[in-house]
């Protein structure tokens, strides 16, 4: 099964370059006079020292930016990995200190919306309670509410994201699919450990959206590959099985888990009335009782069995029953956005469906544009930007890829099946009975609805019981990127402290 780009983070957007500078007369490009092993040179990272307060303490620490080779077996380089890494200064003793490593999703993203999102010392911030398109150009402030006080930091670009890139006569296409770049990114934080002497630090993964299916498997393959054992994986709106967000013929697995997602965007639009966590509780029991019993039934279903059911879904939505029984008691997470505010013309933001922007086309059945994504892509492009060459003091000709379609096509290794890393996260679990996970969900996620990955993980294969006691999940307010919400910010670093900082079992 194959699945777009905008399956997960953003949607495709390919950025475009401009064109190139033209040379000088008496000038050869560099590339030309260069010697043979200049390749083989890694450039020298930047590295600064700077503050910021958190929790009303200074936090010093050093910032380093620049790019981690990955060698063949033979020493002959194949990608160079952009990463920004934050290490806490006044740290004496590095054995203690957690390191986390973090990665976004598309595939094809860059790490930018965690590090300037949520996690790091600099951050974004968009007006209001981040349903609001910001005024041009973003800037980055400090972050009272990053967790770089009891964590170090490192944020990776996969290669062809951000600076990363393949090197020499390596392929690009030899690092874009689900094996493949589990393996680039594995290496890479092997590199970075052994390079900074932290083997023997408490070790952490955090991936949003298809990042969680990164960590998942890394999980997994550092375990196996390198005698790697993890304290913690963090999915945050996150999913690690596709069929529990793509319908298909015969699988009706993804109209129970957008239920409840479907639920609390009716309840934050005033469209179903009562107190939000009971109608979240109700909808998830009638979503896996009622309801997948009526869908299981298929075309057997008769009219007055389906009734109820629909008018059930009605008080759960504010969609109307006749419109669920239009569609066979099945409405896609697209169609709803564009339906449940279709009276006052307004379209609903698949990320974050708090966002609702004015529609372009009200006949149309379907919402033409997301605009959770458009208050978001030229306001992190634009404040990474200028990050990355006014504070971090890092520039490069070529274009830092936020989000690109050059990793395209994705190879899912995944044969007649649909692509489901459960497995590997609970091998990981069961070889390490201290491995712990925690989910962060949004409740108005419409892109990775937070019920998804709780099926997955109520499912996951010969995980021991034992073992389910590692797992703890935290929902919130806002959607994909629930961190944009100022409470939802304070209540994840808040998450985040607790579940680092617990006592080690």
């Amino acid at each position: 099964m194959r699945f777009t780009i905008s399956l997960l983070l953003f949607g495709l957007v390919l950025t475009a370059s401009g064109a190139p500078a033209p040379e000088k007369a008496n000038e050869k490009p560099a590339e030309a006079t260069a010697p043979d092993n200049a390749a083989a040179k890694a450039p020298e990272p930047v590295v600064r020292e700077a503050s910021v307060m958190i929790d009303g303490k200074k936090i010093p620490y050093r910032v380093t930016t620049g790019k981690l080779q990955l060698k063949q077996e033979d020493g002959k380089l194949r990608a160079s990995i952009f990463h920004v890494s934050y290490v806490r200064g006044d740290i004496k003793d590095s054995t203690t200190r957690p390191v986390m490593f973090a990665f976004n999703g598309g595939p094809g993203s860059s790490a930018v919306w965690l590090h300037i999102g949520v996690l790091g010392p600099k951050i974004i911030r968009l007006p209001g309670d981040g349903t609001s398109a910001p005024l041009p150009p973003m800037r980055v402030g400090e972050n009272p509410q990053s967790i770089l006080d009891v964590c170090d930091l490192v944020f990776v670009d996969p290669v062809s994201t951000g600076y990363s890139r393949a090197e020499n006569d390596t392929k690009p296409g030899e690092f874009h699919g689900l094996d493949e770049d589990i393996e680039s990114v594995g290496d890479f934080v092997r590199r970075w450990i052994s390079e900074h002497e932290r083997w023997a630090s408490p070790k952490y993964l955090i991936g949003e959206s298809y990042g969680g299916i990164r960590v998942a498997g890394l999980s997994q393959h550092l375990q196996s590959r390198y005698g790697m054992q993890l304290n913690g994986v963090i999915l945050m709106s996150s999913l690690l099985d596709f069929a529990t967000l793509q319908a298909s013929p015969g699988n009706d697995l993804s109209y129970l888990t957008f239920l409840p997602a479907f639920t609390g965007v009716a309840h934050f639009h005033g469209k179903i009335q009562g107190e939000r966590a009971e109608l979240v509780r109700r909808s998830t029991e009638f979503a896996f009782g009622g309801y997948a019993a009526a869908l299981l039934k298929g075309g057997d279903l008769s009219p007055d069995e389906a009734a109820p059911v629909a008018a059930e879904l009605e008080k759960l939505s504010g969609i109307a029953a006749p419109k669920w029984l239009e569609h066979h008691l099945r409405l896609s997470p697209t169609f709803f956005r564009g339906e449940l505010l279709r009276a006052e013309g307004k379209v609903l933001g698949r990320f974050d469906a708090r966002v609702a922007w004015d529609t372009t086309d009200k006949s149309a059945q379907l919402p033409s544009y997301d605009p959770s994504y458009a208050l978001a892509y030229g306001a992190f492009s634009s404040a990474m930007m200028d990050y990355l060459g006014r504070d971090l003091g890092y520039k490069e000709d070529q274009p830092y890829e936020i989000l690109t379609g050059k990793v395209l096509p994705w190879r899912w290794n995944a044969s007649n099946s649909v692509v489901n890393v459960g497995d590997r996260l609970a091998t990981a679990m069961r070889d390490n009975p201290h491995l712990r996970v925690l989910v962060m969900g949004g409740l108005t996620d419409l892109a990775t609805p937070p019920e998804g990955v709780a099926h997955s993980l109520r499912h996951l294969p010969d995980l021991p019981e034992s073992a389910r006691k590692n797992i703890r999940s935290s929902y919130y307010d806002g959607g994909h990127m629930f961190y944009l919400n100022p409470p939802d910010l304070e209540k994840t670093r808040a998450d985040l402290v607790d579940f680092i900082s617990a006592p080690k079992s």
